[in-house]
């Protein structure tokens, strides 16, 4: 089915050259960076010209292409010594989000199977290939289980941006918002402006905007009040790694939206693909917490909104526990009340 709504793309590999829309320019300006090595890619991510869990996987898999090529052309067939370092770099450049290292496991995996004396750049271009297509396919899916869930007259609030531009394409959450307004199922959107790097601002009320989707912006305090006046009935967001026991690690104020749509009845989904569950963590208190510089807090735009000195706290992630979650949606299908029996309904032979 041809998906309407759906118009933008964050990474490109053309040319043999990697692009990457520069999500810190956006809404004022539209521009992308061509990449030529890895290090490259691993600045790109930890300076946040690409964001979003799928779409940092998706970039470090393309930054290991980078990396392999490079070894390729430079030191012909011992290459594999060479790559060591640009897979540190990558592997290093945010630490919260799993689905980075997971596609940085599997192109090691595939670079396991390559026979010596053989170009091995192929083998590890087809495999980027195949992650970020998939990752559209995954979203499609999402889409669908979600909006299922959702009933008629959604009236939605979501936090951060966990659309196109998160993603290879379409989005986790707002793949469901995309596909409930397609079905009609919408009756309003409210986008959290989502602090300090306005993720909601800049990026979904602009990616909504462009995809001729209706919505509204709100202040992030606000979110109680609106809960309070029962002008919404879900919060959907998206998720940057959900441990064994459906914990949630997301982005910086999901937590206490969760809190708040548990006093208020408001039902709480999360989205994400099955690529993001570490089934190597029991909880959220196993997941790391990335920290960032104060700057992000007491500058806006390169303006000091803060008394010189000031110092401020950064996380960029908070844990959601699984009890106040409604519904986990993955590629997979769904899991209502996942505090019940957890992801494993979805996922039986993990360990």
């Amino acid at each position: 089915m041809k998906q309407t709504h759906d118009n933008l793309r964050p990474i490109r590999w053309e040319n043999d050259q990697l692009y990457l829309l520069d999500q810190r320019k956006l809404p004022f300006s539209r521009e992308e960076l061509v990449l030529h090595h890895a290090h490259e890619v691993a600045a790109a991510i930890r300076d946040m010209v690409v964001r979003g869990a799928p779409a940092i996987g998706i970039a470090a898999a393309y930054g290991a292409v980078l990396a392999v090529r490079q070894a390729y052309t430079t030191q012909g067939q011992h290459w594999r010594e060479h790559i060591e370092t640009d897979f540190a770099q990558l592997s290093a450049s945010r630490p919260t989000a799993v689905n980075l290292n997971w596609a940085l496991a599997r192109m090691r995996e595939a670079l396991a199977t390559i026979p010596p004396n053989t170009d091995p750049v192929p083998t590890v271009l087809q495999l980027a290939d195949q992650i970020h297509h998939r990752d559209i396919t995954d979203n499609y899916a999402m889409g669908e289980f979600g909006a299922d869930i959702l009933g008629e007259g959604a009236c939605i609030l979501t936090h951060c941006n966990t659309g196109s531009l998160a993603t290879g394409g379409y989005g986790t959450a707002l793949g469901v918002i995309r596909t409930a307004y397609r079905r009609g199922q919408v009756s309003v959107i409210f986008a959290d402006e989502t602090r300090p790097w306005l993720q909601g601002s800049r990026l979904t009320a602009w990616e909504l905007q462009q995809d001729g989707i209706p919505v509204t912006l709100l202040p992030d305090s606000a979110a109680g009040s609106l809960m309070q006046q029962k002008k919404i009935n879900w919060v959907i967001v998206g998720a940057d790694r959900i441990t064994a026991n459906g914990d949630v690690a997301n982005k910086i104020g999901t937590y206490s939206l969760a809190v708040l749509a548990k006093y208020h009845g408001v039902r709480f989904m999360v989205v994400a693909p099955s690529s993001t569950i570490d089934w190597q963590r029991d909880s959220g208190a196993d997941i790391p917490i990335e920290q960032r510089a104060a700057e992000e807090v007491t500058t806006l735009a390169g303006q000091t909104i803060a008394p010189a000195g000031i110092g401020a706290w950064n996380p960029v992630f908070d844990v959601t526990p699984v009890n106040l979650i409604d519904a986990i949606v993955t590629e997979r299908g769904a899991v209502l009340e996942p505090c019940r029996g957890g992801l494993r309904q979805l996922f039986p032979h993990q360990n």
